[in-house]
């Protein structure tokens, strides 16, 4: 797909949206060119250039420092974002922003001045997460053992430990995970017999399809199941 069509697709937005380009282009108005990796301003399906545009008296601010673009946007009169189309994603990514120089030259001192502020409260929240997630962690490795007494509580635990890891996004993270519904604690625990108790794993680095490593296995993990289901002697 050309450029310029690329750009003309990307989703609607509410922002103004600027593209570091991925090949080089031409400005439809002026007929510079712009390199690879400069920035554009798409106007009725045409390129125009930073200065075409009339926003080349805006600076960049790449992605990474949240205070800081979020303070950057509210002072600066006029900003912009930057997008770049992801060719192994297939979708257009954020880059960061372009912004008046003056108003980003403000957020960062506003940001240098309560930094030590800003710091201690990371801090609380990280304390504040460890906690909350070793509440999690204990109370889904209770709920393991209640619905499989037979699961030693060394496992039960580290059961609970992998499928509670923040920003996982393994099923004890989700909604169900959290509010230790049945079946998200038992679909916990198919997950850990399937890896730690059966073949799978070989299967799938011996080139088997997952859906049919998944039906070799099915009873060897039928089996754990039942055997965790029963009280432990």
């Amino acid at each position: 797909m050309p450029q310029a069509q690329k750009q003309q697709d990307a989703p609607a937005s509410k922002d103004l949206v600027v593209f570091s380009i991925l090949r080089e282009a031409k400005c439809s108005d002026c007929g510079v060119e712009i390199w690879r990796g400069g920035l554009i301003s798409m106007e009725n399906g045409s390129p125009l250039c930073m200065e075409c545009a009339d926003l080349d008296h805006l600076v960049e601010l790449t992605l990474g420092d949240v205070a800081l673009t979020r303070r950057a946007k509210k002072h600066s009169g006029l900003w912009a974002v930057i997008v770049r189309f992801s060719r192994s994603r297939g979708h257009y990514e954020r880059q960061g922003l372009v912004v008046v120089e003056d108003d980003l030259k403000g957020a960062e001192e506003e940001c240098a001045a309560d930094a030590g502020k800003r710091e201690a409260r990371r801090e609380i929240d990280a304390v504040r997460r460890v906690q909350q997630d070793s509440k999690l962690t204990d109370a889904m490795s209770a709920k393991i053992r209640e619905l499989f007494p037979g699961c030693s509580p060394a496992e039960a635990r580290s059961i609970a430990a992998h499928t509670t890891v923040r920003g996982s996004g393994r099923v004890g993270r989700t909604e169900a995970g959290r509010s230790l519904d049945e079946r998200a604690i038992t679909a916990a625990a198919i997950a850990a017999i399937r890896h730690k108790h059966t073949r799978y794993d070989r299967l799938l680095m011996g080139g088997m399809e997952r859906h049919e490593a998944r039906a070799a296995i099915r009873e060897d993990v039928d089996r754990v199941l039942e055997r965790w289901q029963a009280p432990r002697r």
